[in-house]
This record gives C-alpha cells, structure tokens and sequence, in this order.
C-alpha cells in the first residue's frame, strides 16, 4: 500500500475530516502483522538516519499535531524512538512564555527548526496559532487568519534550506478520545496526564475540527503536506506513520560522505602498529614449583 499517497492531502483540496475512517486499518487483519512490518521499519528509520547525520546537508522536520488523547506521544515513543538521540530532537510547544508572547508567533517555532543533519520532532507546533487561538478567540479573527499564509511562507522557507518537512494530523473519534481518557484513571501512572482541561476542551470538539480542516486544507503544500493518519489503533497509526517517514528519509537520497583521510595510508599506521606491539610480546613467566619431599615415614 501507498501510504504517503493514500493519507496525504493533496495541495488545493478540501479537508472534510467526516469523510475519513478513524479506525481504518488499509485491510489489515492482524496486529501482529503490522507489528512486523513496524519493526522493520524502526530498523530502516536508525540507519535513514544516521546516513542524514553523516551527509550533514539536510535535514527533516516532523510535526504531530492531535486532538487530546490523540497519541502524539505514543507515535514518538513507539515509532521514532529507535533514532539516534545524537542527531535526533523532539520540542514541545506548550502555552508561550511571556518572552515568546512579546516576539511574533513564528519566532519560537523558527528557534527550534532543526539543523543540517538532525530530524526534530514537534509535538504541537506554530499551527496552534491557528487551532487554539482560534477556538478561543485569543486573538481577532483578523489576525488568526492571515497567518496560514505566514505558516506557509515559514514552511518554504526552511524548504529552501533544505529542510524537508512532514506533517501529521493523528485522527481520533470523539468517543475514542473519551475511552482514552477513561483508561488513564485506570491506570495510576497515567493519572499525571489528567487535567480538568481535558474534559472541558470537550465541549469545543467541533470548533477544533473546523480549526483542524481549514489548517490543512490552507497549508498543505508540496514542500510541506498533510497527512491525515486513521489513529483510533494505535498500532496502525505507528505503522502508517512509520511508513510515511521511511519513504520521506529515502527520498532525501542522502550519500554517506567520502572519508577526510587516506584510508590506505590509515591502514598502514594501523598494521605498523600492530606490527611494532607484536614484537614486545611479553616475556614467559614460571611459577616456581614447590620442592617435591618425599613424605615421612610414620612408626607404628
């Protein structure tokens, strides 16, 4: 299956989130089956990677956005995880700071935006500027509206740099959302994850997926599209995810780069020392063996 086709929004369509399956699985009838086929690509990920590392000329931004419970965390954990931390980078972007609020809505975003050679994941990013400023009416509509076309100019930006840049709309139902909250208080370790917030934003689940339609109907682009993933099972949304990143990473066609040194000559220093260090072979030591006495005699 073609999943970077099959979930991508094509660039001057209209998203209508009703019209998608957010518990599509593309056919699949066994977990354990699409659990293989993850595991070979978390494989493929680490070596995508470390080649985009070595080459050192691009790099790729991935961003997750979700309703609550929506799974952005588990994607990161389950299918990018297996990457190198050393050229690997997830940022958060939560409520902005007072420093953030006094500079344009971009400008923490653009701090973040990875450098030649590393991926960096956003977990949320600049279009809750378009999603929550909206639904909340924290700014005029006169203002939260303009800024598709500055996402959109951002995101060619970093195009032009040689950024390459996924997007990923993790797509839950209303009543999956509510099951998942439901399974947290289930679960002690995750009671940190409630908050009151949750179960309130309920109340708004429409204006966000208005927000969510009109975000990606505006801002997916060639350098930059949208990817509506099913997510209601986690295990399909990591292998759609995963499989959607491979083939990104392979795309870049990234090159291992050619060696700064004379391989052959670092060969020879390599044989001359194990020369030099074979003729200083330790000398034998023997242990002193203890004199041999002939045992004595005991009268009777």
């Amino acid at each position: 299956m073609d999943y970077y086709s099959k979930f991508m929004v094509k660039p001057g369509s209209t998203v209508k989130l009703n019209k998608i399956d957010p518990d599509h699985t593309a056919g699949f009838k066994s977990k354990n089956e699409a659990l293989e086929i993850l595991a070979v690509n978390q494989k493929k990920l680490a070596e995508l990677q470390y080649k985009l590392y070595a080459e050192n000329k691009q790099s790729l931004l991935l961003v997750l956005q979700a309703l609550d419970a929506g799974g952005k965390d588990g994607t990161i954990n389950h299918v990018l995880a297996p990457m190198n931390p050393q050229g690997c980078r997830v940022h958060g972007f939560k409520a902005p700071t007072p420093e953030e609020q006094a500079h344009d809505f971009l400008w923490r975003i653009h701090l973040n935006a990875p450098k030649n050679g590393e991926v960096v994941i956003f977990n949320r990013s600049h279009y809750e500027d378009v999603l929550i400023a909206r639904v909340h009416n924290l700014v005029p509509k006169q203002v939260w509206s303009q800024r598709y076309d500055f996402i959109n100019g951002f995101e060619r930006f970093l195009a032009t740099n040689n950024t390459k840049i996924i997007k990923f709309f993790l797509y839950i139902s209303k009543d999956e959302q509510l099951r998942r909250f439901e399974s947290r208080l289930d679960e002690p370790d995750k009671h940190w994850k409630i908050s009151e917030g949750d179960y309130k934003e309920r109340q708004y689940w429409d204006g966000y997926i208005a927000a969510f339609e009109d975000a990606m109907t505006k801002c997916t682009t060639k350098d930059a599209p949208w990817f509506i993933i099913p997510a209601n099972q986690k295990w399909f949304r990591n292998l759609a995810v995963s499989e959607i990143v491979v083939e990104t990473l392979e795309s870049m066609k990234m090159k291992t780069p050619k060696p700064t040194v004379d391989i052959d000559e670092i060969r020879k220093l390599v044989a001359a020392e194990k020369a030099k260090s074979g003729q200083k072979k330790p000398a034998k030591t023997t242990i002193a063996q203890p004199e041999k006495t002939k045992p004595k005699k005991h009268k009777k």
